[in-house]
C-alpha cells in the first residue's frame, strides 16, 4: 500500500507530474478537513487500487501552492494527471465521488 505523500512547493511539479493524483489541501484547525483526512486514511488502498496516488498540503504551509491553485475554502480536493488539474472538489467527499473522478 502507497503512503500519503507530503506535497510542498519544492516536490509539487515533479511529484505530480506522471500518474493521476488526488491532492487534498487541509489545515490542521479544520474540522471538515478532519473528517475528509479519516475518509482519505481509511480508504487509501480502495484509493491505490484506482489508481490514485494521495498528496497533502497544509494550506498554512504552502501558501503559495493554495494561491496558485485558488484555494479559498478547505478542504478543496483536487484530481491531476500527469501534471494537469482535471477536476476540483470544495468541501467533504465522499469515497464514492474520490473513485469516479479517479476514472
Amino acid at each position: 500500500m502507497s503512503e500519503i505523500k507530503e506535497l510542498t512547493a519544492a516536490n509539487f511539479n515533479e511529484s505530480t507530474s506522471t500518474g493521476t493524483w488526488l491532492v487534498d489541501f487541509w489545515a490542521t484547525w479544520c474540522g471538515p478537513c478532519r473528517m475528509q483526512g479519516r475518509i482519505i486514511d481509511e480508504n487509501l488502498e480502495a484509493l491505490n487500487n484506482a489508481g490514485l496516488q494521495v498528496g497533502k498540503v497544509n494550506v498554512d504551509d504552502q501558501t503559495g501552492l493554495a494561491m496558485r491553485f485558488k484555494v479559498l475554502s478547505i478542504p478543496t480536493l483536487l484530481i491531476i494527471k500527469n501534471g494537469q488539474l482535471v477536476k476540483q472538489f470544495v468541501g467533504v467527499q465522499q469515497l464514492g465521488t474520490l473513485l469516479e473522478a479517479a476514472k
